[in-house]
């Protein structure tokens, strides 16, 4: 079977053909940059996800999840303690949303700020979870735990309707 990749010169802006017989299987393909257009292009093929549509989503679907289950147990412990589970993942996520929209000069800053509020996030969760029993008196772990769950998930969610 023969195989047909395309290539740029450096020189050259047109693609070039490249035969399956002079491709090294365990070679890379060449990588090029992108033209404004073809960026351009690109990015209108993949719209981008806001941070802050997904912390919404989060926040609204935490809500829901918190008001059933507090409506079906008709307790107010269960459901503080549900709607607790929904500002351990959204006030943490708020934190690395804001880091991460700031603008940035290079790819290592860009890499390095994700790094450092993603690390401010997750000791902002755990720190939310170890005072959970402190802020929530007679908390319900599973009614927290279920919320904060179905809040992390909601990801999966925004990334299904970025698309529309």
């Amino acid at each position: 079977m023969t195989h047909v990749r395309l290539s740029s010169a450096p020189s050259s802006p047109q693609p070039r053909v490249i035969a399956a017989a002079d491709w090294d299987e365990g070679q890379e393909e060449p990588v090029r940059a992108l033209s404004e257009r073809e960026a351009r292009e690109l990015k209108a093929r993949l719209p981008m996800l806001s941070p802050w549509r997904v912390l919404g989503l989060q926040a609204a679907v935490g809500l829901g999840v918190a008001a059933l289950i507090g409506g079906v147990t008709a307790s107010g412990v269960i459901f503080w303690s549900a709607l607790y589970g929904m500002v351990a993942v959204v006030v943490p996520s708020l934190l690395l949303a804001r880091g991460m929209t700031k603008r940035v000069d290079s790819a290592v800053t860009a890499a390095a700020g994700f790094m450092a509020w993603e690390f401010l996030k997750i000791g902002a969760s755990i720190a939310m979870l170890v005072l959970a029993p402190k802020v929530v008196p007679a908390l319900s772990w599973p009614a927290l735990l279920v919320t904060l769950a179905v809040c992390i998930k909601v990801n999966w969610l925004a990334l299904l309707w970025r698309g529309h």
